[in-house]
């Protein structure tokens, strides 16, 4: 159970904060009487943010990207100095726009640099104040499905999302081995929800698809299977449904272990038995 982490008083440090589920977060957080420490490169849309908080004295800003390591320190020191103390690190910030196998490396390293090596350098930097610190606390790193049944069309993307839930598995058994529950680590894998950086893919003004969570309907669900200590928090959405969510993530396993052809999902030859699988769930 992790009910002493999200609790009044406690501090929650968010990346990406500015807007969509880091903007839920914070409020989330805020609603149960945590402090926050936010952080986000757009300071025009951080200190909207702040305003509309209308919590000052609880609430901390940092102006700065993710791939900057002295941002991140600076990050760290600030919710330290004043505060005390982490008691989650929820590192969110984030970016779709990547790149296919064989094109366009500086999209690649970009990807990678904002989805992967942000979250390896915020724990190194977080993870050693956070295990001599008193009482219980929690990383949460934010993956995707993408990077679990790793579907095409985005591959620097996917590779990213992968390397997260590696990243993050690895973290989760260390620290267990450590500490025990101290500091644990969670993967939070959202379905389809409605943020900003969606709703960029569609045409200006598009309206929330019915298909789409909202951020707070995630937040919402995080909570929950957070507070009863779960690694793996892997969110529906008003279409996708769990059962389904299991059926896909037992056949891109199984693309291995039965030697299908790699992404046998998509494949031409293979597209109606994964149909006829994922229905007969």
């Amino acid at each position: 159970m992790s009910d002493d982490i999200l609790s009044s008083g406690r501090v929650a440090v968010v990346t990406g904060a500015a807007v969509g589920i880091g903007a839920a977060a914070a409020r989330h957080f805020l609603a149960r009487g945590m402090r926050l420490c936010l952080f986000d490169r757009d300071g025009d849309a951080l200190a909207a943010l702040v305003r509309d908080l209308d919590r000052g004295e609880d609430v901390r800003t940092v102006v700065g990207d993710v791939t900057d390591h002295d941002a991140l320190q600076k990050l760290c020191d600030t919710a330290y100095e004043s505060f005390g103390e982490v008691a989650l690190l929820f590192n969110n910030a984030g970016i779709h726009h990547g790149a296919g196998p064989w094109e366009d490396l500086p999209a690649w390293r970009h990807q990678l640099e904002v989805n992967f090596f942000s979250i390896v350098a915020a724990q190194t930097i977080f993870v050693p104040r956070m295990l001599t610190q008193k009482g219980r606390s929690a990383i949460v790193n934010l993956g995707s499905k993408e990077g679990i049944t790793t579907p095409p069309g985005n591959a620097a993307y996917s590779v990213a999302k992968a390397g997260v839930k590696v990243l993050t598995e690895q973290l989760a058994h260390e620290l267990r081995e450590a500490v025990g529950d101290k500091l644990t680590a969670h993967l939070l894998v959202p379905g389809y929800t409605w943020t900003p950086m969606n709703a960029a893919q569609k045409e200006d003004g598009a309206a929330k698809p019915d298909a789409a969570w909202t951020a707070d309907q995630l937040l919402d669900f995080f909570d929950k299977r957070f507070r009863r200590g779960d690694f793996y928090i892997i969110a529906p959405d008003n279409d996708v449904t769990p059962e389904l969510d299991i059926r896909r993530i037992r056949w891109a396993t199984g693309d291995m272990t039965e030697n299908r052809p790699a992404l046998s999902r998509w494949h031409p030859d293979w597209k109606a038995q994964f149909e006829a699988f994922a229905a007969s769930g």
